[in-house]
């Protein structure tokens, strides 16, 4: 499946034609050229790097998923990765997304349906007064959209770790291995996603240099804008990554001080208990004691017992033992 546009003189003149005719405009200065590929095959990519001379690196990358986000700058055009991030199902979903920029063409190059390029479509059409800035208009667009997606991501996973923290403090100690399950996901989930959002900063970063003459001055505000928000998804992603690990040990802390109470709790039990077994034990010797062979011998034992029993119970209450 492949998608096309034609914007030319900053008005979109025509979408949906061939790739085939893709040549015929890129000798215009007028014309800005998009179109967009789908899982294409090698045969396929070969013939758009004839058409705008791409460099083979660049297109062996487009080909081999699960590249770093990155960008390449080579003489006659520039590569750059980036991926769509959603969540699914827990987990992230990864959309790899291969971006060749030329003078007058962006080709993006898709390796499935989760990045959703209607909503880039839109974005554009939303903002139809600025594609006059051919290129970097189209490219500022689709580094919005992306930006704006892990925005999402960011926001769901600060809910998941918000959740987490109400759950701390509940009474309910049987839901510890699950609670543990669901730290360990969302960590894991984290650092996958910490991965593709920090070299975010250098890529957008480097399209803002000057020796590169891409973005013009018109259009380096917005490009200032996406750069502040990737350095906000940065950094909400290092607390959030902090805050798992605070919310792992503060888990630790916890199921550590409910064992002491529960120690606490079972060891007045058995110093309660340890009681009427002494007493008992010292009245069944086998010598005559103080009310040996009397009904006040065994009224006595049971005071004592039942006596110190109580006192203890009302000491380990008063220190919040039991």
């Amino acid at each position: 499946m492949v998608r096309t546009r034609l914007y030319r003189h900053g008005a979109l003149e025509a979408e949906g034609f061939p790739v085939a005719e893709v040549s015929d405009y890129l000798n215009d200065p007028s014309a800005t050229v998009w179109f967009d590929l789908l899982s294409p095959t090698p045969e396929k990519l070969a013939v758009v790097s004839e058409e705008l001379g791409l460099h083979p690196l660049a297109i062996e990358d487009a080909l081999h998923p699960h590249q770093r986000p990155k960008i390449d700058v080579y003489e006659s055009h520039l590569f750059i990765t980036v991926y769509v991030v959603t969540l699914a199902n827990g987990g992230l979903d990864l959309s790899e997304v291969s971006i060749f920029v030329t003078k007058n063409a962006l080709v993006t190059v898709r390796t499935s349906d989760s990045c959703d390029i209607d909503a880039i479509t839109a974005r554009w059409d939303s903002t139809a007064r600025m594609a006059k800035h051919g290129v970097t208009f189209l490219l500022h667009g689709l580094l919005d959209y992306v930006v704006d997606g892990h925005f999402d991501v960011a926001e769901a996973l600060d809910d998941r770790v918000e959740n987490l923290e109400d759950q701390l403090f509940t009474d309910n100690p049987a839901d510890g291995r699950a609670m543990q399950r669901q730290m360990f996901d969302i960590r894991r989930t984290t650092v996958r996603f910490r991965r593709v959002v920090v070299p975010m900063r250098e890529v957008v970063n480097s399209l803002m240099r000057r020796d590169l003459d891409i973005v013009s001055p018109e259009m380096a505000p917005y490009y200032q804008d996406v750069y502040d928000h990737v350095l906000r998804v940065s950094e909400w992603t290092e607390s959030l990554r902090e805050l798992v690990g605070n919310v792992y040990e503060t888990h630790l802390n916890l199921q550590s001080n409910r064992m002491n109470d529960i120690m606490k709790r079972v060891t007045s039990w058995a110093a309660i208990i340890a009681v009427p077994t002494a007493i008992t034990g010292f009245y069944g010797q086998n010598i005559p004691y103080p009310g040996f062979a009397h009904a006040a011998g065994f009224w006595t034992s049971t005071m004592l017992i039942a006596v110190i029993s109580v006192a203890l119970y009302l000491v380990f209450r008063k220190n919040e033992w039991l």
